[in-house]
């Protein structure tokens, strides 16, 4: 299986940051935020990865390489302007195949095990859900009890989308080239019953601010003393 990490946000949440380091860049306990994501793929059995990237995206390519000190290929589609999710996954797909691929947003902390995630897809998406954050408390979408993925209806309980799924290039029949969101597929598709999904109860961070960088870093730091 190909994987595909998102990597060409800008990071403004991250400022100062990440006025002259891309977000993926930043560290966790000496490590790029990245190279966990590298790790976590590679211990699943990942192979080849694709990053997109745009602002100071050619700090992301000279730091990683193409990736055999990873034990990765590593691929990488450039955008030279904003393609949103949606726009930024599609401009990658003659990179990732025909085959379902696995989806990382490079800004999340993920404590779940990606072995856990289906290998198999039977609809256009497998999204992995989590509980919702402190800044998110309304969450995205219902899980029902079939493990189908749906719009909450009125007084039906909502999770928050982690930024880690399983899609399939089918996804995006008749798109365009250009910038469009990612959500609006998935909620078509989960329209027509092809969106399923898990709750994920393992910890869960989106590291968009430098506060939740620092937590995730002391989390690491404490989880291993000598780090």
């Amino acid at each position: 299986m190909k994987a595909m990490i998102l990597a060409a946000g800008k990071g403004e949440r991250m400022r100062p940051l990440t006025l002259h380091t891309p977000k993926p860049l930043l560290p966790v306990a000496g490590k790029p935020l990245i190279e966990y994501h590298l790790e976590r793929l590679k211990a699943l059995g990942v192979t080849d990865v694709v990053i997109n990237h745009a602002w100071l995206g050619e700090q992301i390519e000279q730091h990683l390489g193409d990736g055999a000190r990873f034990g990765l290929r590593l691929r990488y589609s450039a955008e030279g302007e904003p393609l949103e999710t949606g726009g930024g996954i599609f401009k990658a797909l003659p990179l990732l195949g025909d085959a379902p691929f696995l989806l990382l947003n490079g800004d999340v902390w993920c404590e779940q095990a990606l072995s856990a995630l289906p290998q198999t897809l039977d609809g256009l998406a497998h999204l992995l859900l989590v509980d919702n954050p402190a800044h998110h408390p309304q969450g995205d979408f219902h899980l029902d009890a079939l493990g189908q993925v749906r719009e909450p209806q009125a007084g039906e309980p909502a999770l928050t989308y982690s930024g880690i799924a399983l899609l399939s290039p089918a996804l995006f029949a008749g798109c365009q080239a250009g910038a469009f969101a990612l959500a609006p597929l998935l909620r078509q598709a989960m329209a027509q019953g092809q969106v399923s999904g898990q709750h994920c109860r393992a910890h869960w961070v989106d590291v968009g601010t430098p506060e939740r960088l620092a937590e995730i870093e002391q989390r690491v730091l404490a989880a291993c003393p000598g780090h």
